[in-house]
């Protein structure tokens, strides 16, 4: 998941009740022992962490949590560059969930698997098992994520077209949905479909896994690629087919692409949880959600995955750091906390069981269904990324391909061309 696109919420989402959450004081950090000032590093504005160090200071007026922005585009860059120099003004910090197995491999997160249990009983098996790496777990979830089917209501009237159900049993295939958006195009919708991140790995992962191509990375080692197969053409070649035949838009990329769907201009987006506070503000016309969708004979895949909070080794006060960091995500009320300003899901389990009906509540009759389809979905489809030290590369790269295939590139050359360049760039790793 791409950062910093949650969207504010304001007075709706700051309408969750903090008291509802059962909770502790997390984990097992004695946090009465613990005091002093911890230093939190991030990549998102202020105001979204405001609440939940609110809600810790009062309750352990001992620790004080001082928090520093670094915008995402140089999150990546800056951390790595501190975390390099041993910069002990770092205590917590905000660890991209794909980048985990690199940054601990480098030695530069604490090893929190005496907390194992505890964690793998707060939050979904996919948001468990990405902050593990060689077997040990280096940090814990905060927010979750998943992709969901949006369709306006009016363009499919228009061409006669029964809207998706929102029961994930009735879910539609790829083939359905693309059918479906020439037919909105036949009747005067200017585009059929749209991927939000029409270029990003998080994005086009589940289609290649529901194509039977998998992650692409295996191996005892997750430094083995498995790009250039069937599935992973074959997923591709209908991706690429869906720009060539103007079922979707070239010229359109990163976060501009929800404009195109509350501008009336495509009939169905596939987007996140964040997309419905912004089309219950930006929307003005009836619109829908369904499942995501999946390729005819293969598997219901969906993303997974945004942001775990890790403590740093060079940290000179871990106890305090590690008392927020339990309660920013094995406390419930903690982790509900962090998203009480912005529209993405507390990867806390009971936490997300409490948000989730008020997240369904923003759209009205639009977002009827959400709340069940997104706990569906944590629960039975998600698939995360690789954990990989090789995944930063691996990232870049394919993304990259992704652009070019859906420019107009040879999808089976321009996966032979990217299995080299990733594996050249793994070649610095062993």
């Amino acid at each position: 998941m791409k950062r910093s696109m949650a969207w504010t919420a304001g007075a709706a989402i700051a309408a969750l009740t903090l008291s509802g959450c059962a909770g502790s004081d997390g984990g097992g950090t004695d946090s009465a022992e613990a005091t002093g000032t911890v230093q939190f590093l991030g990549p998102e504005d202020p105001d979204t962490f405001a609440p939940v160090i609110a809600a810790f200071e009062k309750a352990h007026p001992d620790i004080t949590i001082e928090y520093a922005q670094v915008p995402f585009d140089q999150y990546a860059s800056t951390l790595q560059q501190r975390l390099s120099a041993k910069d002990d003004t770092i205590d917590v910090f905000a660890v991209d969930q794909p980048n985990l197995a690199q940054i601990a491999a480098q030695g530069f997160l604490e090893d929190l698997s005496d907390l194992k249990e505890e964690a793998k009983a707060a939050t979904s098996q996919a948001q468990y098992d990405i902050n593990i790496y060689d077997d040990k777990m280096y940090a814990l979830s905060i927010w979750n994520s998943t992709q969901m089917l949006f369709y306006n209501k009016d363009m499919l009237a228009a061409a006669g077209i029964e809207a998706p159900p929102a029961d994930p049993a009735a879910r539609w295939t790829w083939e359905q949905t693309a059918e479906a958006g020439r037919a909105a195009q036949a009747a005067g919708a200017e585009w059929g479909l749209l991927l939000e991140q029409v270029e990003a790995y998080y994005q086009l992962q589940p289609l290649v896994e529901s194509a039977g191509g998998g992650a692409g990375i295996t191996g005892s080692d997750m430094l083995e690629l498995d790009i250039t197969n069937d599935g992973w053409r074959d997923a591709l070649s209908w991706y690429a087919d869906s720009f060539e035949s103007g079922l979707s838009p070239r010229g359109v990329g990163g976060f501009q692409t929800s404009a195109v769907f509350t501008d009336q201009k495509v009939a169905f987006f596939v987007g996140g949880p964040w997309d419905v506070g912004g089309f219950a503000e930006n929307a003005a016309f009836d619109w829908g959600v369904a499942p995501h969708p999946y390729f005819d004979g293969g598997s219901e895949v969906t993303p997974t995955g945004s942001w775990s909070w890790g403590i740093n080794t060079a940290s000179k006060n871990k106890e305090a750091a590690r008392a927020f960091l339990e309660f920013a995500a094995l406390d419930a009320a903690g982790n509900l906390a962090t998203t009480e300003t912005t529209t993405i899901i507390p990867a806390n389990t009971e936490a997300a069981a409490q948000y989730l009906p008020t997240l369904e509540s923003l759209g009205g009759a639009n977002s009827a269904g959400v709340a069940d389809l997104i706990t569906y979905e944590i629960d039975n489809t998600a698939v995360a990324r690789p954990v990989s030290v090789g995944h930063v590369q691996f990232e870049s790269l394919i993304n990259k391909a992704f652009a070019d295939i859906r420019n107009g590139a040879d999808v089976a050359e321009r996966l032979e061309q990217a299995q080299w360049q990733i594996e050249d760039a793994w070649s610095q790793l062993q």
